[in-house]
């Protein structure tokens, strides 16, 4: 289930100094997750998923185990993983190849992000290092450290690139022109991070950067292109139970 309207953690408030005014969010959070548990209790509630490692960090302040008792708060990588949803692997078994953007806060917390990464979407990944600059607002609010981040990190990606087409030259075919050329996709687990990765996009030598969530990745390879405009349809035709809190 999903908690109703839009919520923001509080972090962002916090983070820029407004101490107060994320005060009043957590409250405000809480007594909602509150009622959320009372006229929901016949749901037994026990894991909260989160998709964001500043998102994670903030509700481990929320004390969900005092609003839905014995309830835990886990990244949805691991519990995908947990689950045993993974890329399948292609006919020389692995999967397709990726850069994987860590984020400066991991929402992954159970074991060396790295692990969970290759354990979802297969060896061939690739960990680039560096901050990308978006930072949550950091972007915004100091576009000129920003920037100066940015062109730290697009050396970065370049040798990201390279290193990229020399492990799929390695397991490709001699004929697959891909190895040479083409677009590189980057993944992250951070939906700040995805914002800044795109700005890269067109920073490479012999193609483009395209960016996406590794949860989105995992949907296309695993249900299809045309699972998001599917599971609209499918919830827009009943599949929500819509409950007044």
């Amino acid at each position: 289930m999903r908690p109703p309207g839009y919520l923001c953690c509080g972090y962002p408030q916090r983070g820029s100094g407004q101490f107060d005014k994320a005060e009043k969010i957590i409250t405000d959070n809480r007594v909602l997750f509150h009622r959320v548990a009372n006229t929901l209790n016949y749901l037994d509630i026990k894991t909260v998923v989160v998709s964001c490692g500043t998102c994670y960090d903030q509700l481990q302040g929320y004390k969900f185990e005092d609003i839905f008792p014995d309830c835990r708060i886990i990244d949805i990588h691991e519990y995908l993983l947990e689950k045993g949803i993974k890329l399948p692997s292609t006919s020389s078994g692995q999967a397709g190849a990726y850069l994987y953007h860590d984020p400066c806060h991991s929402p992954m917390k159970l074991q060396e992000p790295m692990k969970t990464v290759k354990a979802l979407l297969g060896d061939n990944v690739l960990k680039s290092e560096r901050c990308c600059g978006e930072s949550g607002t950091l972007g915004v609010t100091r576009p000129d450290i920003a920037t100066q981040v940015r062109f730290r990190k697009e050396e970065e990606l370049r040798k990201d690139e390279a290193a990229l087409r020399a492990l799929t030259k390695g397991t490709a075919s001699d004929a697959d022109p891909s190895a040479e050329k083409g677009n590189v996709q980057i993944l992250t687990s951070c939906p700040s991070c995805l914002q800044g990765l795109s700005r890269y996009g067109n920073d490479l030598q012999n193609g483009l950067l395209e960016a996406d969530y590794i949860v989105v990745e995992m949907a296309n390879q695993i249900l299809g292109p045309q699972w998001m405009p599917q599971y609209v349809a499918a919830a827009n035709a009943g599949g929500i139970e819509r409950v007044l809190v």
